[in-house]
């Protein structure tokens, strides 16, 4: 928000907790990593519900992944259910995309990728868009036995509504999470 800076990963196949950490990760190297130097800490703020939804196993056990990979320890802070409509994201960013494009015929991923890149402000706000043509499973099982792994190597939930708020360590109690 502060930067006056989007980014959005225009993705062609299912809307699952891998794509959206995979998202994350395209954000994290095209642009994240360079802004940031020498980060330590990353905080994303998400909704409720959809491929990144607070319940998710598949969203937490990517973003637990995502968090080894890149060395970062990941605070997750979800909207209370319902309240989507205060994401700050959603009208800073999402409404301005979608006036942009409005009356214009979104007739290939090509254009839609070019029309949300054009999305600008007055105050300066800017956007970069990506065309992601990776296939994502659906339905995929994660295991009562594997999140109990995870809740007890891996993720630290806050002591405000830790089903919303949570911590994934880059640096699991038990290495062989790093594996899996």
């Amino acid at each position: 928000m502060t930067a006056n800076v989007g980014w959005v990963n225009v993705g062609t196949d299912a809307d699952t907790g891998a794509f959206a950490v995979e998202s994350i990760r395209r954000w994290w190297t095209t642009i994240g990593e360079g802004a940031y130097p020498g980060a330590t800490k990353l905080l994303i703020t998400a909704d409720a519900g959809g491929s990144n939804g607070s319940r998710l196993r598949l969203w937490k056990v990517e973003l637990a992944k995502l968090a080894v990979e890149l060395g970062l320890q990941i605070s997750v802070s979800h909207l209370p259910p319902g309240t989507s409509k205060w994401n700050r994201i959603e009208h800073r960013l999402f409404s301005q995309i979608f006036m942009n494009w409005r009356g214009r015929p979104l007739t290939s991923h090509e254009v839609i990728i070019e029309t949300i890149a054009a999305t600008t402000t007055r105050t300066g706000l800017t956007v970069h868009a990506a065309l992601d043509t990776d296939t994502y499973a659906k339905g995929i099982k994660i295991s009562d036995k594997e999140m109990k792994t995870l809740e007890q190597h891996q993720i630290r939930r806050d002591e405000f509504h830790g089903e919303w708020n949570y911590t994934l360590l880059p640096h699991p109690e038990n290495d062989t999470l790093k594996s899996t």
